[in-house]
């Protein structure tokens, strides 16, 4: 062999031991590489989803009008969520609705916020309807907790306060402080 055969071979070879190198490194490094947190996992439009509870029953209906699910945090976002929740009953009792909605579902909390309206499902309810402008959810113990502004609605009555407790399960609702109201006798 010449001398310019060897050189040819060595070159070559050199080149291709550098680019598998270069190519093993690459897949390393996308192989550590973590997806990116500000892209979602999946996307729905006009979602409607049920979820039940250990017995089967229904706990909580969604649907909203878009829905962005997040792998890493486990968090969805949703927009114009309505959610029908079922405390231990198993009767869907109220209609919680909003602008936004995040769903953490390792902590099973919902928080709702702007234009904030929980509905009465049955008409012989008390309370009717409560708005506000930020609303948390614990799906698995059914209570309800706000520290905003509140108005409460129901048969003869209008009562506002700040704050608010509410065990769904128990039907206890509190309203924390600075409580207004009217009552209205027929």
């Amino acid at each position: 062999m010449s001398r310019t055969t060897l050189a040819i071979i060595a070159f070559f070879g050199a080149a291709l031991v550098l680019y598998w190198q270069v190519q093993v490194k690459r897949s390393a490094m996308e192989a550590t590489k973590l997806p990116d947190p500000a892209r979602p996992e999946f996307i729905a439009n006009d979602l409607r989803s049920t979820e039940f509870n250990e017995q089967g029953l229904v706990q909580s209906r969604v649907s909203a009008k878009h829905m962005e699910h997040f792998q890493q945090t486990n968090e969805t976002l949703f927009t114009e969520p309505v959610y029908l929740v079922y405390p231990e009953n198993g009767e869907a009792e109220w209609q919680l609705t909003a602008d936004l909605g995040k769903l953490n579902k390792e902590t099973g909390k919902v928080v709702l916020q702007n234009n904030v309206i929980i509905d009465a499902i049955n008409i012989n309810e008390p309370v009717q309807s409560l708005t506000t402008s930020m609303l948390a959810l614990d799906l698995n113990t059914m209570i309800m907790t706000s520290d905003r502004q509140i108005y409460v609605s129901g048969q003869d009555f209008n009562i506002q306060g700040l704050g608010l407790y509410a065990d769904l399960n128990a039907e206890e609702l509190e309203l924390l402080s600075q409580v207004e109201g009217t009552y209205e006798a027929k």
